[in-house]
């Protein structure tokens, strides 16, 4: 017979050290809700007659597991950090940008108490939001003008609704993109109440295009950026200069979308980077002073240099900020997006202007190469990742059961950005006596924080030039635990 007696009451469980522990942690309300579905499984088992809820003892102690259990999962975040090993720099699925320690200290600073996030100190009056990392951007970009929005397809309506409501805006056929998520250029210029006037063909557009599609009804020139495709062969394409001749000959503002948020050369920025050529002897290195991973890619600045009216890009990719929208380019038509009753749906708080002030800080001071994570990622050296792989090997070795091949890969830019480049990188091959890939790379997943890697020729692999360099001991403490 089934002696339920063995089961103490609630409040008699409310009175354990570790149970207290609990309702200090979670609340009183869930952990008792905790309990009681608890105590109900435990008295479902002793009706069982699970030989293992013997005395009063074992029982309280399932009773408590199993609440804690429950509490844990229930209050799980879902957002959590993970340790990116995928060898892609720009990872949407994966936060895309890390932040510059800076960033998240300001971040940190903001957040812990009040701002002048509308309020003019100077003034002691109320101010305006939308004037923060202005003054950065344009000195960083040679715009007149600059306003934040959440992201750059938010910047991409808010343009063309500004500018462009009810009026034509001439699109290249070669640049009605879809990116990520379903974010259709059409579609975005639809809901904008812009009308579209497609010209040239999928392949070739000419300047002579363009010209010959302006009418009185056009608002608009845009130049959409290609970012993460290629049409390569018989193609044409109407320069920017071309296009921002054609703007002022019939007095129509040009825009570009770039996407990608690349600012500009700058000083010091990929001089003298060393890269090993994978499969090649580990000494033969060659040197490419003052190349630029991400060269294609199409810099703000030469945009803003060739005449172009305003421009928008993404924060959190090239740049390796928050994930914003900015828009820069002449005062006149930046007021006009300032002034439009989108503007305020789409602004930005006080964290992300924290966020890129301090990141755009960084490029200003000729630092960001060192300091902000994307650029140290895409400027590291084969070498520099070569000599960390080497470290996880030679630890893994030590380990009874793991082995880790030392293989030549590649890295890529990722987030729709630089689409084809490829950056030669070292990658640490894992595997583990009688686990398939599959159920490797699963258990690194579970892991806290999780691992994040990729499975080749039925092996986990771990490209750490995506892994912080602070956390290569964590990465092999996880494994270590496994």
């Amino acid at each position: 017979m089934s002696d339920f007696r063995l089961i103490p009451s609630i409040e008699q469980l409310r009175q354990r050290p570790s149970v207290r522990a609990l309702e200090m942690r979670f609340g009183a309300d869930a952990t008792v809700a905790a309990l009681r579905a608890s105590a109900a499984e435990v008295r479902s088992a002793i009706a069982k007659g699970d030989a293992a809820l013997s005395t009063e003892a074992a029982v309280a102690s399932r009773v408590e597991t199993a609440a804690a259990t429950q509490l844990s999962e229930a209050f799980r975040p879902s957002l959590q950090p993970v340790i990116n090993a995928t060898g892609v720099i720009i990872h949407t699925n994966l936060g895309r940008a890390p932040l510059a320690e800076s960033a998240i200290a300001r971040v940190a600073e903001i957040a812990r108490g009040y701002s002048s996030l509308e309020y003019d100190l100077d003034r002691g009056a109320r101010g305006k939001r939308d004037v923060h990392a202005e003054a950065l951007l344009c000195r960083l970009t040679g715009a007149e003008a600059a306003i934040v929005v959440n992201n750059n397809a938010a910047a991409t309506m808010l343009m063309l609704a500004a500018l462009a409501a009810g009026r034509e805006v001439i699109v290249s056929r070669g640049e009605l993109v879809e990116i990520g998520g379903g974010f259709r250029v059409p579609d975005v210029m639809a809901q904008s109440g812009a009308i579209l006037r497609e010209v040239g063909t999928t392949n070739k557009t000419r300047g002579s295009d363009v010209a010959a599609a302006i009418s009185e009804r056009t608002a608009l020139i845009l130049r959409v950026h290609p970012s993460n495709f290629r049409i390569e062969g018989f193609t044409e394409r109407p320069s920017l200069t071309d296009l921002v001749a054609i703007g002022r000959k019939f007095n129509v503002p040009v825009a570009e979308d770039l996407g990608s948020g690349k600012l500009g050369p700058h000083p010091g920025l990929f001089e003298g980077q060393t890269w090993v050529r994978p499969g090649s002897d580990l000494g033969q290195t060659r040197v490419r002073p003052g190349s630029d991973p991400v060269g294609g890619e199409p810099a703000v600045c030469d945009s803003i240099r060739a005449g172009v009216d305003a421009c928008c890009f993404s924060g959190d990719k090239l740049l390796g900020g928050p994930q914003a929208g900015i828009i820069v380019g002449r005062s006149p038509l930046i007021a006009r997006m300032r002034t439009h009753p989108l503007m305020r749906a789409l602004r930005v708080d006080k964290m992300t202007y924290a966020a890129l002030e301090s990141t755009l800080i960084e490029y200003a001071a000729g630092r960001a190469e060192e300091t902000v994570p994307v650029q140290r990622m895409l400027t590291a050296s084969a070498d520099e990742i070569l000599a960390r792989v080497n470290a996880l090997t030679t630890a893994l070795a030590a380990m009874n059961g793991w082995r880790c091949e030392v293989l030549p890969g590649a890295s890529a830019v990722g987030g729709g950005s630089a689409a084809g480049v490829e950056l030669p990188t070292w990658l640490a091959a894992i595997t583990k006596d009688e686990i398939s890939a599959d159920a490797l790379e699963s258990m690194f997943r579970r892991q806290s924080p999780p691992i994040v890697g990729r499975i080749e020729d039925g092996r986990v692999v771990l490209d750490l030039r995506t892994v912080l360099p602070s956390q290569d001991s964590l990465l092999l403490a996880l494994l270590s635990e496994l």
